[in-house]
């Protein structure tokens, strides 16, 4: 459990940060600065936010295979969820900026498609959470 909580405890982080603070600053951002600071921070949050969300996945994956519940299942799918919102919504629209196209209609585009992965990865750390408590 304790691996798992600091998985899910750091998308949590992370994703709310990306949330309230790092996209809605994009649109803050001239759109040719954007774009030239955009690559350099692509680079440094993927660092971040790959191991997590591999990890994540691995660990709730093993965890399913070795003791199958609902509840659990519910989270996994939610990190599924997550995953897919991240590489078809997310993704393009961080390839749009980095292309240069509409790139103020990405960065405002950016805030609302986080929010499915902001509300998918808090529901998998508070069912971690409840999980913890219920034991």
């Amino acid at each position: 459990m304790t691996v798992k909580l600091l998985f899910d405890f750091g998308l949590f982080v992370l994703i709310w940060m990306t949330q309230l603070i790092v996209y809605p600053s994009f649109t803050q951002f001239d759109p040719v600065d954007l774009q030239k600071w955009h690559s350099s921070y692509t680079l440094r949050i993927s660092i971040l936010v790959m191991p997590l969300m591999v990890g994540q996945l691995v660990v709730h994956i093993h965890q399913l295979s070795r003791d199958y519940s609902l509840i659990p299942s519910v989270a996994l799918v939610c990190i599924l969820l997550a995953w897919v919102n991240t590489f078809l919504y997310a993704v393009p629209l961080h390839n749009q900026i980095a292309s240069g196209v509409d790139i103020s209609i990405a960065a405002e585009k950016l805030v609302s498609v986080n929010a499915w992965r902001t509300w998918c990865w808090s529901f998998v750390f508070f069912i971690d959470v409840f999980l913890l408590l219920k034991k």
